[in-house]
This record gives structure tokens, C-alpha cells and sequence, in this order.
């Protein structure tokens, strides 16, 4: 009896966790052999950012830093963000990311003839 107990606990439980994970609705797919699975939708709070999709912003900044720098010049630039640095704490961060590197001085100085 307790066997029978325990694997009727165990379905119930299953059956929880399939109900707790439709709670975002569910999607009915038909295979290729024709027979209609239904699926509970995926949440979309769980989608993770992947180090690929940083990557590309950050070299985005970068290749913007780098850009500003030869279209403004590297004095104009570097008056900008102190400028910037003089503000309030969203300008701050704003300086701070914005700060010339070495990746984005070597950007501009590659720009800079083309943009000349």
C-alpha cells in the first residue's frame, strides 16, 4: 500500500510542476509524423543576455568612443568629458564609460584621415 502511496505522490507532484511551468499559456506544435504536441510556453523572464550580445555592445562603445574622438578631435573630447564628469551621478557613469582608451584612441587615429 505505502508503494502504491509513494507513486501516487510522485504523480501528483509531476503534475504540479507541469501545471506550475503552463502558467505563461501553452503552444501546440504538430510533428513531422503529423501528431500534435502541446508544449507550456517558456517564460520570457528566463532568457539570459549571452556573453556574444555583451561583447558586441561593448565593442559598439568602443568603436563610438573612437568615432566621436576623430570627429571632434582629441582636445574638443577630452573637455566634453570632463565636462560631463562635472554633473550629476548619471553623468558621472556617463563619463566614466566614455573615457578615452586605448582600443578608441587607436580607432580614432585610424578614423581620423578618413574623416579629414
Amino acid at each position: 500500500m505505502s508503494d502504491q502511496h509513494a507513486e501516487f505522490r510522485s504523480r501528483i507532484r509531476r503534475l504540479d510542476r507541469k501545471q506550475a511551468q503552463g502558467a505563461q499559456g501553452f503552444v501546440a506544435r504538430m510533428r513531422a509524423d503529423g501528431l500534435i504536441v502541446v508544449e507550456p510556453r517558456k517564460a520570457l523572464a528566463q532568457t539570459r543576455i549571452s556573453g556574444r550580445s555583451i561583447l558586441i555592445l561593448v565593442l559598439a562603445v568602443v568603436m563610438f568612443k573612437g568615432f566621436l574622438m576623430a570627429a571632434l578631435g582629441f582636445d574638443s573630447y577630452a573637455y566634453r568629458v570632463a565636462k560631463l564628469q562635472e554633473g550629476t551621478l548619471v553623468e558621472h557613469a556617463g563619463a566614466f564609460i566614455m573615457q578615452a582608451d586605448p582600443l578608441s584612441i587607436k580607432i580614432a587615429e585610424t578614423l581620423l584621415p578618413v574623416l579629414r
